[in-house]
């Protein structure tokens, strides 16, 4: 069985991010950049089902500008046996992801593709749920649980109400959640190793898909500041400022 997963390319979760002084976007000029922590663990859990026996081949994806190279590496030293870069300087919104990301489903014929729940930097968590309309497929979205045998991926999913079981037919899109695995840290020989693995390259035209953006940012702010909380000295005085100065009461 193969499996794709599809990895991005973002700020660091350590870093606090910045806006531009013409409120144009942030700035990520000299700041720490790494993988998307929920495709790190769709990462992770790919090369548990690959000890387990369960897949054979995991080939990593990312599609941005040149230096996504580092995060396909990175997922090649943790254990990804190739890598596909859809290199572009265009800004990739998650339907513009989701048409390359189909293209490649169609070229690469995976059983499974594993990705993140959503992106840390513009949580759209929207690509998953496109790929699998766009390619036809079946979809588990915030998995916290998988299981796959017998042609089918059994799992445990979250949502509102609590946790939901289900099993879908392969292939499928599965996006995993925080909660499925913690990822081991990556060891120096296999860093190394990702080195000399496979990694093709192509372009959006060579997939014949057109990558030109949609929506267009119009400005970009800083959230408000939060005003210092206070302590009070004792229920009646927090009643009394829920009242009359939160008005939440």
């Amino acid at each position: 069985m193969k499996i794709l997963v599809p990895v991005k390319r973002v700020v660091d979760y350590n870093v606090k991010v910045r806006v531009k002084s013409d409120q144009s976007g942030v700035d990520i000029a000299n700041v720490k950049m790494s993988m998307n922590p929920f495709d790190e663990i769709a990462v992770e859990e790919a090369v548990r089902l690959k000890e387990k026996g369960v897949a054979t081949e995991i080939v990593a994806v990312s599609c941005g500008v040149a230096a996504c190279q580092e995060t396909l590496r990175t997922a090649m030293a943790i254990g990804a046996d190739r890598a596909i870069l859809v290199e572009t300087d265009v800004a990739l919104e998650p339907l513009a992801v989701a048409k390359l990301l189909k293209a490649l489903v169609d070229r690469e014929q995976p059983q499974l593709v594993l990705l993140g729940t959503q992106a840390i930097d513009d949580d759209s968590n929207q690509t998953g749920q496109m790929l699998a309309a766009l390619a036809g497929l079946a979809q588990a979205t915030f998995v916290s649980k998988l299981e796959v045998a017998d042609g089918k991926a059994s799992v445990v999913r979250e949502v509102d109400g609590g946790l939901e079981t289900i099993a879908v037919t392969l292939p499928a899109v599965v996006t995993v959640d925080l909660r499925l695995n913690e990822p081991l840290y990556v060891t120096l020989p296999n860093i190394m190793k990702a080195k000399k693995k496979q990694l093709d390259k192509f372009a959006p035209a060579d997939l014949g898909v057109d990558p030109a953006p949609r929506l267009k940012t119009l400005k970009v702010t800083d959230p408000p500041e939060r005003a210092a909380g206070i302590i009070v000295e004792d229920v009646a005085a927090l009643v009394d400022k829920l009242k009359n100065e939160a008005k939440v009461i």
